[in-house]
């Protein structure tokens, strides 16, 4: 495994105690493979306290990469908003954020990912 890239719903599915997530959080672990969050992501997901422990912890693994929205991606992202038609910046994030590194998308929508590029391999949080 060389990695996976994180949507939204899955930092749902790990608060929500999935035990898919956990495992696949477990294998990336394992193998020393990078679990690379977009910072979109982690805004849409986080409102903070003792409910989000999960992903509290998620955050502050070795393996996870928070990938910043700078301004060379910032015009990536909304570019490829404008080639295919989405108005979902984070969506678009994600699915760039993946490419970029030959990850899958582990995704609660991936009927969203896969019209922003369906080159990319889709796996469902739970």
């Amino acid at each position: 495994m060389t990695g996976l890239t994180l949507d939204t719903g899955a930092l749902i599915a790990i608060e929500a105690g999935s035990p898919r997530m956990a495992l696949l959080v477990e294998q990336a672990i394992a193998a020393g493979a990078e679990l690379a969050i977009p910072a979109g992501v982690v805004a849409q997901a986080w409102r903070g306290g003792a409910r989000q422990v999960r992903l509290a912890k998620l955050l502050q693994l070795q393996v996870t990469s928070i990938v910043a929205l700078d301004a060379k991606l910032a015009l990536r992202v909304g570019a490829r908003c404008a080639s295919t038609g989405s108005t979902d910046v984070v969506d678009v994030s994600v699915a760039i954020c993946a490419s970029d590194r030959g990850h899958p998308v582990i995704t609660s929508d991936p009927a969203d990912i896969a019209a922003i590029d369906p080159a990319l391999t889709i796996v469902r949080p739970t």
